[in-house]
């Protein structure tokens, strides 16, 4: 067991998403699951499993949060990375069963309030597939403390 994972105390987690797509209205999803939340040196870890509501069941979703920026991971089974940092543009892999995309993330909007306590985290950014932007997304995620 690390360090982290010896910290960890459970919480509860909101997390609404949008994407907007030209010219159409904006399709929002909204989830409540468990988690797991610690204090880290470097700032906060969440994480979460998903499930069959998200079309990502057996995959879990980690959101490391380490001053300016956080890093979204999954792994399992779905396995990528993404990067958040406000003003910049990062760009990673995307694993699929039938193969690996480019996406490039450009953060419009990072902000949270995040304690041992919990918070709030909210994400504003457009996405690019294979350098073709495909929509703008934001996510809020409420964290409070089990």
């Amino acid at each position: 067991m690390t360090n982290i994972e010896e910290n960890m105390v459970p919480v509860l987690l909101s997390i609404r998403g949008e994407q907007y797509f030209d010219g159409a209205d904006p399709d929002a999803t909204e989830l409540m699951t468990e988690g797991s939340m610690a204090v880290t040196p470097e700032g906060m870890v969440l994480s979460y499993e998903e499930s069959a509501l998200t079309g990502m069941e057996g995959t879990t979703t980690t959101f490391e949060v380490r001053g300016p920026q956080v890093i979204l991971t999954r792994s399992g089974g779905v396995n990528s990375q993404m990067i958040f940092e406000e003003g910049r543009q990062h760009t990673s892999l995307y694993e699929t069963p039938v193969g690996e995309l480019t996406v490039d993330i450009q953060t419009s909007r990072l902000r949270h309030n995040l304690t041992d306590r919990g918070g709030v985290m909210e994400i504003k950014y457009s996405i690019a597939v294979e350098h073709t932007v495909t929509g703008r997304n934001c996510f809020k995620i409420r964290v409070r403390r089990r």
